[in-house]
């Protein structure tokens, strides 16, 4: 029989480590609200001051507040981007505000990446991004990490009071948790925590490309993940449709939440969409999707277990 309660107790500690310390004892009681959207200011120059927009945030999507947007923010294809230049040129304008808007909420270096379709952002730690990635990507916009990089969308049809705000925002929102609301010395407990799960189960991420191509491989790891999902828990696997990503369906916002902290703290990003939380399917670096749903049924006997569901 397997160690449900010792399940419970690793991915509880795991859990309370990655959170800032005021959720530590706490986190179950926050509610998904949202405080509602900050307008937009502008300086005197005529461009945004977006450092000048936020007194407060709402509580971060990892910790079960609000993520800050409803659906995933996904960034731009090749071909959409090439297809832009065709036209206005508008993607280098949004790239440009996007760096601009990052520099000036989070004091960190912001670049166009060599990948179209982002940029990156260039965090002083591993520890840094690799928890922002996780972070980010629950609030709902596409991040992607490596190393001591932390990727985020970029594309033409972002526009400034939508998209290019949802992404600043959400950089904002969670760099203002890492830096503000977490001591040094839990930046050491994260850098420690990430070195044990990449060991026991590399990260992993939604496929990070400039194309968005239906394979009819990947369509098969897909269906794979989904009838392996379905036969160890009984949760249907369906809902919107990412690339990199599979729906599943909870009972309920609670129990979506429990599971999607839960699949952060076994080193798979994770997000929620009201009772569907989406898991990357990535053949890369999960090849036959044994990993997520190994992971993901562990996760739903530790909640069953708990009554979490």
């Amino acid at each position: 029989m397997p160690d449900i309660s010792g399940d419970y107790e690793l991915l509880e500690a795991r859990l309370k480590t990655l959170l800032p310390e005021e959720y530590r004892d706490s986190y179950e009681d926050v509610q998904p609200v949202s405080m509602g959207s900050a307008g937009l200011k502008f300086g005197r120059d005529g461009h945004v001051a977006w450092d000048e927009i936020w007194e407060s945030f709402c509580d971060l999507a990892m910790a079960g507040g609000p993520p800050h947007r409803g659906t995933l923010l996904e960034a731009a294809t090749r071909a959409e981007i090439d297809l832009d230049d065709l036209n206005r040129g508008h993607y280098r304008q949004v790239v440009d505000e996007l760096c601009r808007g990052v520099e000036m909420v989070t004091g960190l270096a912001a670049e166009p990446s060599s990948i179209s379709g982002w940029i990156h952002v260039d965090c002083p730690s591993t520890s840094m991004a690799g928890w922002l990635v996780r972070a980010v990507n629950m609030e709902n916009v596409s991040a992607h990490v490596d190393g001591m990089i932390l990727h985020l969308p970029a594309g033409p049809r972002f526009r400034l009071e939508k998209e290019i705000k949802n992404v600043i925002t959400s950089i904002a929102k969670t760099c203002h948790y890492w830096l503000g609301h977490t001591s040094v010395a839990q930046h050491r407990a994260v850098a420690d925590l990430f070195k044990v799960m990449e060991a026991e189960s590399p990260l992993i991420q939604a496929p990070f490309s400039a194309r968005r191509i239906r394979t009819a491989a990947f369509e098969k790891l897909r269906d794979t993940i989904a009838e392996k999902i379905h036969s160890q828990t009984g949760l249907e696997a369906t809902a919107r449709e990412y690339h990199g990503w599979l729906g599943v369906s909870c009972l309920n916002v609670g129990a979506a939440i429990w599971m999607m902290r839960v699949m952060v703290a076994s080193n798979v990003l994770c997000r929620r969409e009201g009772n569907f939380i989406y898991l990357p399917v990535n053949p890369s670096t999960d090849r036959k999707g044994d990993r997520i749903a190994a992971l993901f049924a562990r996760a739903h006997r530790v909640a069953r277990a708990q009554r979490m569901i």
